[in-house]
């Protein structure tokens, strides 16, 4: 007897939300492990920093290219190519024994996290009757994803500790190929027969300015911001940009359509897209280097501590659609990102306290949390219902793309500040004889989560004061820029109308 609709439908959202999890779990489980790969594979400060920022950038180049390839090739098809390359690649980052070639296999993985991600809303959207049977399937899905987002650092912290740090990447490839299984069974094939053209140019000049900028930010000490190499690489970056702006605005079939942006509710609702990336998602690649390197925590009471950052994310947002619809998006997003700004001077101040602990980083971290997730789906709600439905899909790229090349360049100038700010302390309490140079490398080593390594040995109290300051710093960076933010976001909604809002997915 062939399976029921009902069935079917149940066992394509299995496979949907399964595949959500796995995107949650690359993002938020990752970082709690960066010490332990700083230590076993011998990664420096930018090695860390290159193995979260691979994953990203590599998500934004695929993100509307799959999803047009989906359209015109299959939705299902493109989900389960995408699932198995998800795996093979998440098994050749278990078995990797040198960082760069984890790098190499991060970007491999996040181009078919990219291509997941978008399918799973496409095959959603065809899959499920609009109305309450629809609404349904992306809250469970949306669930499901919070749920990979908010406990991915305790699972991270937990698996190396009863195994190695291998099994984070590794569980991916058996869990792949249960996804297809269901996907397989479950998932009814569909396409666009109207699919528009690969905007390919526009794809290429993008990722390559956000590439350009990242990697311009991360290497400029190294190379010296001033030097001929870093100049070149600027001016290939402003190229590339420039490009992918003549390029968008000449194309018939343009990957961003930047009239959507006259549109009062669409650019309020980017900015709200943006200042989550600014602070809250870039952080968490920081958040446990402090927690390991100056307070001592190992991987699993890290794991613990960051529950507190990311769980009110997962709670908050069925209290953020209310509100949205009570009081408007314009009020709401501008809110939750001043909320991120102000949980960050908290725990600011939380760190920099006689005797710091997670307890006195508690207060900031879930209030942190609590805008974030008041502000994460009225974003992508208000963009998508800003514009008419046949552009929903693009505003959701928009959404997309602009999270993660936020949260790409801004792990880059997050890692900036804390070298800046360790290396600011060592100035004052080292010898001038160390030198600049000398001054530099003690800093990523200790950005890195290294203690102990300064001249003279008995330096542990040095290194630890320098990785708080610099952590300050950093949170001062990003609680100022979720303010203004804020505001700016305030400003350009304006006293504008309601916005109908829709389910939609929390996507970092």
């Amino acid at each position: 007897m062939p399976p029921s609709a009902t069935s079917k439908n149940a066992t394509a959202l299995a496979a949907v939300s399964l595949s959500a999890l796995m995107f949650g779990l690359e993002i938020s489980s990752v970082p709690v492990i960066l010490p332990t790969l700083e230590t076993l594979l011998r990664a420096d400060f930018k090695d860390l920093q290159w193995i979260m920022n691979a994953y990203t950038i590599a998500c934004t180049t695929v993100l509307m290219a799959a999803g047009t390839l989906a359209d015109r090739c299959g939705r299902r098809r493109m989900l389960l190519i995408s699932l198995l390359l998800f795996g093979a690649t998440s098994l050749i980052c278990g078995l990797a024994r040198e960082a760069p070639l984890l790098i190499v296999a991060r970007f491999a993985q996040g181009m078919s996290a990219g291509a997941m991600l978008i399918c799973q809303t496409a095959v959603l959207s065809h899959q499920f009757r609009p109305g309450p049977e629809r609404s349904k399937a992306f809250a469970v899905w949306g669930i499901v994803f919070g749920i990979g987002l908010g406990f991915g650092p305790i699972i991270g912290g937990a698996i190396v500790a009863l195994s190695n740090w291998q099994w984070v990447f590794l569980v991916h490839a058996p869990l792949s190929l249960l996804t297809m299984a269901l996907a397989v069974a479950g998932i009814v094939e569909s396409r666009d027969t109207q699919a528009q053209r690969l905007d390919l140019p526009g794809i290429l000049t993008l990722s390559l300015s956000v590439l350009g900028l990242t990697y311009y930010i991360t290497q400029g000490p190294e190379l010296g911001y001033a030097s001929p190499a870093a100049i070149g690489i600027v001016a290939v970056t402003l190229a590339s940009f420039v490009a992918f702006l003549v390029i968008e605005r000449v194309t018939p079939h343009p990957m961003f359509d930047f009239s959507v942006f006259k549109s009062r509710e669409f650019s309020g609702a980017m900015i709200g897209s943006v200042g989550m990336n600014f602070s809250f998602w870039p952080l968490m690649i920081y958040l446990p280097i402090y927690f390991q390197g100056a307070l001592g925590y190992d991987a699993v009471a890290t794991g613990l501590a960051l529950l507190a950052y990311t769980l009110p994310t997962l709670v908050v947002p069925p209290l953020a659609e209310r509100l949205a619809l009570r009081y408007r998006p314009g009020l709401i997003i501008p809110a939750g990102l001043f909320a991120i700004g102000l949980g960050f001077l908290a725990m600011r101040y939380g760190s920099a306290v006689e005797h710091p602990s997670w307890l006195s980083m508690l207060p900031g971290a879930l209030l942190a949390g609590f805008g974030l997730g008041l502000t994460n789906t009225p974003v992508t709600n208000t963009a998508t219902g800003a514009v008419s439905s046949d552009r929903a899909g693009m505003a959701s790229g928009i959404d997309m793309s602009a999270r993660l090349i936020t949260l790409a360049i801004n792990i880059a100038l997050m890692g900036f500040i804390l070298l800046a700010g360790i290396a600011s302390y060592l100035r004052q309490v080292l010898p001038a004889s160390v030198g600049a140079s000398g001054v530099q490398a003690m800093a990523q080593r200790i950005a890195a989560g290294q203690s102990g390594t300064l001249p003279g040995g008995a330096m542990d109290a040095i290194s630890q004061a320098a990785l708080v300051q610099g952590f300050g710093w950093v949170l001062l960076f990003g609680g100022l820029g979720a303010c203004v933010l804020a505001v700016l976001s305030l400003l350009v909604f304006g006293p504008g109308k309601r916005v109908c809002l829709a389910a939609a997915e929390p996507v970092p």
